[in-house]
């Protein structure tokens, strides 16, 4: 056999490794969000659990790898030649796209990337064959398996429907029953609920998937359909009996529990229905080259694939090889956790927060719409029914010092168990139904039902959900887009061409996910959780935040002088990033202060301490707000390449962003009083420089505004310092 087809096959093996990574750093959302959500247990063990259910669902996926080999192509049609250019091409597509989404931190559906890619290429090579072979262009249909590739769409399509309206009707209902204060009728009905859970995990994940397992035998298989009544009832009664008698006499909550089984049911369907999005092309690559070395042929452009037609014959070993790689990946993406957090706040219940999407028209129309609806819906509805309605909505009071999560352990299971028993009803008809589409759409039913989307959130969590399907769509045009152009390189470029591809892509995953920078875990520690509102721990807070905001501040402000004098726009488009890091973090620091708006029976005292809080951070976050402006300004400018500062504007700047970086370890008076005589010099000097020579207007302002910017910067600061050593002074 040819040595580059043997190369080209194992770059393929490599490239799965790769999608894995990709995929599963993406699809980590589709079963984390609602345990993590619910924070109804460490993270850690949300990431263990998890882990089991997709090892274990990945022996479960044998009946999806036909998707790969015949699901859209129809192999008798190409040669095996013409297997490895679609496959190839499909590869290279799936992994650079897939990247894409996840830098974006934009969930999207790795289903619809692979079906698309590989309608894409098929159609690509099958348009190229009727074309050179004269005939009709009917005859595109004999090389796809058009039937299937429907089925496949649509399924996809009418999922997203079912998911949201399934996920809006069953939490509503819940919701009516358990309400926000579920407490009480916890006791009574907390055992079936849980017992229900339980059975449809075990129904639609073991029952209904058995079939797909590598390892189950037929026999097996006829034994669990004949006993399945028994089977089923026997699961309910024991789950009943120990759940409920956990709730009566160990006063156990059972909610973690639930939540963790609906995590290990997801992560299973997940694993069986999406690993052939990473591993099924590979997989058939290798099967194609098995088939064509046992055929004993020569020429790989004129033997045909007949024989791909056959169920797969993968093994166990690749299956759990794939889930090892699939666990490894859940442990050491950030991106992944980057994903969690978009699908994560989309959902949540928490109002006045900073939400992951802005408006937009499309978004502003659906909810004045719908509030309009609402009204005329509530004049035709009895009142007592409304206010029936309304009291079983009341929200949850929360204590002092807690922290409102997302969503609670009600709707974090109807998230997990749900989208599990929709995702393994698909996978049992060998449907590779997007699990993305199907969780992403429970958990935004199930929000709408829970009254996430008020009128503080609704137009913005709208925004998001269109701004991500649109992905979706982007996703489907793009894939198979993209695909196609591939395929037609790899056609007529060869092996060599195939090869260089997959190595530039793998090349590029690897630059993106290992050796980029990623500054999520680079956070302002206070600005992330100040609920206590006592004297002591808000001066505590000011005193961590301020040294952080002004270290940072001080050092993005002087080196973007630096960047702006050496004409640097690549660290200044950086330092403006991370100047809107700095604001984002300020902001979320202040509103620490309506955390503790929520505690009472505190001093006089220590509600002043609360005032010196949200004054003290709205300094720092005017500060970060003149940096992200500034910068932002100066990046402006050297990108549209206007004159360089010279003469003594260049030199007053200098050495004013050398004081300003060296308050980040010495915020004295002394300092600050450089600085203020730096300044007034500055603008001494820009008076005589200009009466020389004519200095634009466009310089002007921009040397000018780092002036202001400067003085503002110490003045707010100095604020700041003002404030917390009253606060101390005050409580000695």
């Amino acid at each position: 056999m040819d040595s580059l087809i043997l190369v080209t096959v194992g770059l393929l093996g490599l490239l799965a490794v790769f999608d894995l990574y990709v995929g599963v750093s993406n699809d980590a959302v589709n079963f984390l969000n609602s345990a993590v959500g619910s924070r109804t247990a460490p993270f850690r063990i949300i990431m263990m659990v998890a882990s089991a259910g997709v090892l274990l669902g990945a022996t479960f996926s044998l009946g999806m790898m036909d998707i790969a080999k015949s699901g859209v192509l129809v192999p008798a049609k190409f040669s095996f030649y013409d297997v490895l250019v679609i496959f190839s091409a499909v590869m290279v597509t799936d992994i650079l796209l897939i990247n894409v989404f996840n830098s974006l931190g934009l969930p999207t559906s790795t289903t619809v990337s692979i079906v698309f890619e590989l309608l894409g290429g098929t159609a690509t090579l099958a348009a190229l064959k009727v074309w050179s072979g004269d005939l009709p262009m009917s005859a595109l249909g004999d090389f796809m398996n058009s039937a299937k590739a429907l089925s496949m769409i649509m399924a996809i399509l009418v999922s997203v429907a079912v998911a949201f309206v399934s996920g809006l009707v069953v939490q509503y209902a819940l919701r009516l029953i358990f309400t926000f204060n579920y407490e009480k009728i916890y006791r009574r009905l907390g055992g079936l609920f849980g017992a229900v859970c339980v059975t449809a995990i075990l129904y639609f994940l073991v029952m209904k998937g058995a079939k797909g397992a590598s390892f189950v035998t037929p026999e097996m298989l006829a034994w669990m359909q004949t006993n399945e009544s028994a089977i089923l009832g026997t699961a309910f009664v024991l789950s009943f009996a120990l759940m409920q008698g956990a709730i009566l006499i160990l006063r156990a909550n059972i909610f973690p529990f639930v939540i963790l089984a609906g995590t290990f049911a997801l992560a299973f369907a997940f694993a069986g229905n999406d690993l052939v999005n990473f591993v099924g092309v590979p997989l058939a690559a290798l099967e194609s080259m098995n088939i064509f070395e046992a055929s004993g042929a020569v020429d790989p452009k004129t033997f045909m694939m007949g024989d791909l037609a056959k169920p797969s014959t993968a093994g166990s070993f690749w299956l759990i090889l794939s889930g090892l790689v699939m666990v490894g990946t859940l442990w050491v993406s950030k991106k992944a956790r980057r994903v969690i957090m978009t699908s994560v706040k989309l959902s949540s219940s928490s109002r006045g927060e900073k939400e992951q999407f802005g408006s937009s028209m499309p978004a502003r129309v659906i909810v004045r719409s719908s509030l309009q609806l609402s009204h005329i819906v509530r004049a035709y509805l009895p009142a007592s029914l409304m206010n029936g309605i309304s009291r079983r909505y009341e929200p949850r009071r929360w204590k002092a010092g807690e922290t409102e999560l997302p969503f609670d352990e009600i709707r974090a299971s109807v998230n997990l168990v749900l989208a599990a028993a929709l995702i393994a009803s698909a996978t049992s008809l060998k449907l590779p139904l997007s699990t993305t589409y199907v969780t992403f759409m429970v958990a935004m039913g199930s929000s709408l039902a829970d009254g996430a989307w008020d009128r503080e959130s609704a137009v913005y969590r709208v925004s998001g959900v269109l701004t991500v399907i649109s992905g979706w769509f982007l996703t489907a045009l793009s894939a198979a887009g993209a695909c196609a152009v591939f395929t037609l390189l790899f056609y007529w470029g060869g092996e060599i061409l195939m090869i260089l591809g997959m190595i530039v892509s793998s090349a590029i995953l690897v630059k993106t996910n290992f050796f980029s920078k990623d500054d999520e875990d680079d956070e302002l520690h206070a600005g992330r959780t100040v609920t206590a509102g006592d004297r002591a721990s808000i001066l505590g807070a000011l005193d961590e935040a301020f040294k952080e905001c002004v270290e940072r501040t001080t050092k993005l402000a002087g080196r973007s002088m630096r960047a702006l004098l050496e004409e640097d726009g690549r660290a200044l488009k950086e330092f403006k990033d991370d100047a809107a890091k700095l604001f984002d973090d300020m902001t979320a620091g202040r509103r620490g202060y309506y955390a503790m708006s929520r505690s009472k029976d505190l001093t006089k005292d220590d509600r002043d301490a609360r005032s010196f809080y949200y004054r003290a951070f709205t300094n720092m976050k005017e500060v970060a707000h003149g940096l992200r402006d500034q910068v932002g300004v100066a990046e402006n400018y050297v990108a549209n390449s206007h004159s360089a500062f010279t003469g003594s504007m260049a030199s007053n700047l200098k050495e004013i962003a050398a004081a300003v970086e060296s308050l980040s370890s010495e915020f004295t008076p002394e300092a600050i009083a450089k600085i203020y005589a730096l300044i007034e010099r500055a603008q001494g000097d820009y008076l005589v420089q200009t009466a020389v020579s004519p200095v634009s207007l466009r310089k002007s302002e921009l040397f000018l505004g780092a002036l202001i910017f400067t003085r503002e910067l110490v003045n707010r600061f100095s604020m700041v310092q003002y404030l917390m050593r009253d606060l101390d002074r005050t409580a000695k």
